[in-house]
């Protein structure tokens, strides 16, 4: 609490009176004679980012929706007039409009922070594309199988270095460490620790900023996540020049792959829009990567009996190998339970909450008109806790996910569309790779039972997640 009052609240009280003035004496617009959704702008200047941190998004969605509307309900969130879209209905809405009715959008303490300043909006949107087109190439199961291996060799290391000396463990930070590793590896083909860290320091401060209040005054959450975004940059650029000049894109890295890529007209990626590619995959790395990573191993911790299934399918696995034989395709292949729970972890605890979009014309949703301009936002919470969706919410229960699975849209944990998240085979991958090598080892205890999760870019357990480490006997 303390950190968001000094993050994003205090600077707002410092903006001069004169603004406020000026904002509540702006002339109605014609957005006033239209049927707009119900619900509240907030205060002034402030909106509800007040609320919307100190209830966490969750409860903020689900008091909203009782109030307002199940459907749509509007806010005003990081200085934007913004409806929120709900359920299962509202996801396919967003996800299936994409490129008609919405375009993309990134809050500006988002674009600020992560991209280069000098790209217009109009360069956004053309890089936007072009990463996703890249992405799902470069990013699909068959192009992912060869880096099985090194997932598991390095997750070994990890275990060897940073679980093994010790009795307890805080997870958070050490799934965030080995996921912005391994990212490292196989996007940069950097494994000296202290150029990682000159990379995964300033990338705190980017993630603890990039959905703030754009205020940009020393000590704020944006400040920081500016700075830290360009010794981000300056670090890749710098990386980027080096490799390219020694004509080095034969490698099997993303890098390597990169500056081979070429467009419609033959023209290679600048070093600027490599950077930007980069940086999108190394954010998720750091931080949704290791949530999920997180989330997994709390509720392993939690749940013996979940424990239990996960342990005898990965040592089932694990006893048709030889002692040193690292994991492959086929064996991932075979981790259908664990995969379960994984799922069912990330219905409960979602690295990401949603995404914005801005609308490009006025549309009709559930009888309100949403106006051009205004920005969108779908949220995993208004399904994933639904109980028209999932019968007793907030069970633990990875059979929700055998057989065909919950109905579409109901369960959204990497987007939809277009858009979805094409980084989700690799989150897969890593995610089970770890599993694989945490439960051979090691049976979990939770030092914190009852462990608070607030929410920054991604939920966060308050002391980082420690558990007792508890090694199996050889």
């Amino acid at each position: 609490m303390d950190a968001f009052l000094h993050a994003y609240l205090v600077p707002l009280f410092l903006i001069p009176l004169s603004l406020y003035l000026f904002s509540s004496l702006r002339k109605k617009g014609s957005n006033d004679l239209k049927n707009l959704p119900p619900g509240s702008k907030g205060w002034p200047m402030v909106g509800e980012n007040m609320e919307f941190a100190l209830l966490g998004p969750q409860k903020f969605v689900k008091d909203r929706m009782s109030t307002y509307s199940p459907e749509v309900f509007q806010t005003s969130l990081l200085g934007e007039k913004m409806a929120i879209f709900c359920g299962a209905q509202g996801n396919k809405f967003l996800f299936t409009n994409e490129n008609k009715l919405l375009t993309s959008w990134w809050p500006q303490s988002m674009k600020k922070a992560l991209l280069f300043p000098e790209f217009i909006e109009s360069d956004l949107k053309e890089v936007s594309a072009l990463k996703r087109s890249f992405h799902h190439d470069i990013l699909k199961p068959e192009a992912l199988k060869q880096y099985i291996p090194v997932m598991d060799e390095l997750a070994r290391g990890h275990l060897d270095n940073e679980w093994k000396p010790n009795s307890v463990v805080k997870v958070l930070p050490m799934s965030k460490k080995y996921t912005f590793d391994l990212a490292c590896r196989l996007f940069l083909s950097v494994v000296d620790p202290m150029h990682i860290k000159k990379l995964s320091d300033p990338f705190t401060l980017v993630t603890n900023g990039m959905f703030s209040v754009p205020i940009d005054l020393p000590g704020t959450a944006y400040n920081g996540a500016i700075k830290g975004g360009k010794m981000v940059r300056e670090e890749l650029m710098r990386i980027i020049k080096e490799r390219r000049e020694v004509h080095e894109g034969e490698g099997r890295d993303l890098l390597s792959k990169m500056l081979l890529v070429t467009d419609e007209d033959g023209n290679f990626l600048s070093e600027m829009e490599i950077s930007n590619n980069i940086i999108g995959l190394l954010v998720a790395s750091f931080e949704t990567t290791s949530s999920a990573v997180t989330a997994v191993m709390n509720y392993l911790a939690e749940y013996p009996h979940i424990y239990d299934g996960v342990f005898k399918e990965q040592m089932a696995i694990a006893e048709t190998k030889a002692c040193d034989e690292l994991l492959r395709w086929e064996d991932i292949e075979k981790m259908k339970y664990s995969w379960n729970v994984a799922r069912e972890s990330l219905r409960l605890t979602p690295p990401a909450q949603g995404a914005f979009r801005e609308t490009t014309t006025d549309f009709t949703y559930a009888g309100f008109t949403i106006p051009k301009g205004w920005k969108t936002f779908w949220t995993v919470h208004s399904s994933h806790k639904n109980p028209k969706y999932f019968p007793e919410p907030e069970k633990f229960d990875p059979s929700r996910f055998e057989g065909s699975g919950p109905a579409p849209y109901t369960f959204v944990p990497f987007g939809g569309g277009p858009r979805m998240c094409p980084g989700k085979e690799y989150a897969r991958l890593e995610v089970l790779v770890f599993m694989h090598n945490v439960v051979r080892r090691f049976k979990l205890d939770k030092a914190i039972p009852n462990e608070k999760i607030v929410f920054y870019a991604s939920p966060t357990p308050v002391h980082g997640l420690p558990v007792h480490l508890r090694p199996h006997k050889n």
